[in-house]
């Protein structure tokens, strides 16, 4: 095996600052910059902790544009769109990945939970294990045997074990459990009244969803509460469910230039010292990157 490949699901870090850091903070022109001060510390205490030779930070752009809605309009319909301010925020945390000397990735049509599937498949091909930087189950899915799913925040690193023994399933039945039971956080209904221990059963016994539909009539056999009604609701959703599972399930084969490197370059100190000056970041904190990136 050769380096590791960090894959950092990167809205989720700038979303926990919008909410956590307080908004009053603010660079020269009364801009709010809570969002970029809170997302910088924790790329800063990300990079001291792991120092990467690969590392990507993958963004979502579009809550409306991605291949799943075209599929499905009311994906993520019960989502409010980012506030402007934040939308602004968001470009400054891509510029200062980039001035990191980072790979930074976005795309209207993927979300950036496809470009981490899509990297990750790419990088294991070529011997690296995986690393993914998330605390969104969705992404679990794209754990395989030598991989590692980070949870930041918590502390927690995860392996195919401790997957299963927090979802009940394995990490490549995830995609079937969440079209099975729903997930509210995205907008998929799932079916009425089968919720994710029970998915988790089904698919413990039938192994995948296609599996499971093969053998409907099967399912009032098992030894689980409810298996009749279970089976009858099964059979009446077949169809929704295999159009759930294609928005439940990561595209690991996005459409995403070759030209995409991983490898980690030094950094642009000219445009990191811009960006410190249009985000007004206090001595200290400049001169904790700069003592920092200039010593690694």
């Amino acid at each position: 095996m050769t380096d590791n490949v960090y894959l950092v699901d990167s809205s989720i870090y700038v979303f926990r600052a919008w909410f956590t850091v307080p908004d009053h903070v603010v660079n020269k022109n009364n801009e709010p910059v809570n969002a970029v001060y809170g997302f910088a510390d924790f790329v800063f205490q990300f990079l001291q902790q792991a120092n990467p030779n690969y590392v990507s930070f993958a963004f979502d752009e579009s809550l409306q544009t991605s291949f799943r809605n075209e599929i499905y309009p009311d994906y993520k319909a019960n989502r409010d769109p980012a506030p402007k301010e934040l939308k602004r925020q968001f470009k400054y945390c891509r510029e200062f990945i980039e001035a990191l000397g980072i790979c930074q990735i976005g795309s209207p049509h993927y979300e950036a939970d496809d470009l981490i599937g899509t990297l990750a498949t790419r990088m294991r091909n070529k011997g690296h294990k995986i690393t993914i930087i998330s605390s969104d189950k969705d992404l679990a899915q794209l754990i395989t045997e030598n991989d590692t799913f980070w949870n930041f925040a918590k502390g927690q690193r995860h392996s195919i074990p401790q997957i299963k023994k927090q979802f009940g399933v394995y990490p490549n039945q995830i995609a079937d459990q969440l079209a099975i039971a729903g997930d509210s956080v995205d907008n998929i209904p799932g079916v009425p009244g089968i919720g994710m221990a029970t998915a988790a059963k089904l698919l413990n016994k039938f192994s995948s969803l296609d599996e499971l539909l093969e053998n409907i009539q099967n399912i009032s056999d098992m030894k689980i509460r409810g298996a009749k009604r279970i089976q009858n609701l099964i059979d009446e959703h077949q169809k929704e469910l295999l159009l759930y599972r294609k928005l439940t399930g990561i595209e690991c084969e996005a459409k995403l230039s070759e030209n995409v490197k991983l490898e980690r370059k030094k950094p642009d100190f000219t445009m990191l010292n811009d960006l410190f000056e249009q985000l007004d970041f206090g001595e200290f904190r400049k001169e904790k990157w700069m003592r920092f990136l200039k010593a690694a």
